[in-house]
């Protein structure tokens, strides 16, 4: 007796539904993603609220115009150049690094010319530094 033989087909797997999903998953990240917004970080910041001034009997300060231009303790220096600032604070300072070292920069002052202070007095060595602010008037 002779039997017939039952043909074998090939497996074929079909990925066309596969590639469908990935295709439809990446064009929903594509869209719900947005691409033109940075990265921030929203910042609100304190106010000084009544911190009574102390009275120093000697310290330095150090005024940031709006156009960069530094004062130390009320002389105008001639240029922006680190060096001159350097100069002029380690002339007032006369080697003492315990000082109050204040920095008083304009609210339009470039943050670059404040950060500039504050190296130079970090490499001078002074350790109390602080940074001038004003109190906002109460509305009562």
């Amino acid at each position: 007796m002779k039997f017939k033989r039952r043909q074998v087909e090939d497996i074929h797997i079909n990925l066309t539904p596969m590639i469908d999903c990935l295709l439809f998953i990446l064009v929903f990240l594509l869209l719900s993603t947005t691409f033109n917004q940075m990265s921030r970080m929203n910042l609100t910041l304190p106010d000084a609220q009544g911190v009574p001034p102390k009275q120093y009997d000697k310290k330095i300060e150090v005024v940031v115009d709006a156009s960069g231009h530094y004062s130390v303790n009320g002389q105008s220096l001639s240029s922006k150049e680190t060096s001159d600032l350097n100069t002029a604070i380690k002339q007032i300072s006369n080697e003492r690094r315990d000082l109050m070292f204040v920095i008083a920069a304009d609210a339009k002052a470039a943050h670059q010319d404040v950060i500039r202070v504050m190296d130079v007095a970090g490499q001078l060595g002074f350790v109390n530094v602080n940074i001038s602010t004003k109190v906002p008037t109460r509305g009562y």
